[in-house]
Formats: structure tokens, sequence, C-alpha cells
């Protein structure tokens, strides 16, 4: 999935933290509640702006840039 056209970061809202684009529902938001059990249909239910592709845009976010970190081993 191509998360650019979902998933933006802007100096001017949430700090330029990862969002949804056109909220400011930011990406380790719905991560957090992911971890924490949540389904998708929680997510959806809790935040009506959101959509299943937005949910799966931040799961694709999230393993490219954990999948370009370089572990630094002490």
């Amino acid at each position: 999935m191509d998360y650019t056209e979902r998933i933006s970061c802007n100096p001017d809202i949430m700090l330029g933290k990862p969002v949804i684009k056109g909220t400011r529902i930011p990406v380790e938001v719905l991560l957090r509640k992911l971890s924490e059990s949540a389904t998708f249909d929680e997510l959806l239910m809790a935040y009506p702006h959101l959509k299943r592709e937005d949910i799966l845009a931040v799961l694709s976010y999230s393993a490219d840039v954990i999948g370009k970190e370089e572990m630094i081993v002490s």
C-alpha cells in the first residue's frame, strides 16, 4: 500500500508528527490503540472520519519506518 496518499507530516499540524491526511489523528495514537487490542471497527467508530484504508496505511507506514531503522549494539 502507498501510505503517502493517506499519511502526511506538516510542521504546522501536530508539531510535524505523521497524521492521517485531512485530520489531526496521529499515526502514533492509532498504533498505540491497536497495540492495546483495539479492533479496526472500534477505531472506525471512535474516529468517524477514519477509513479502513487509513488504518492499513498506518501499519504500512510503521513497517516502512521500522524497516529503515539501524540497530546500534553497544
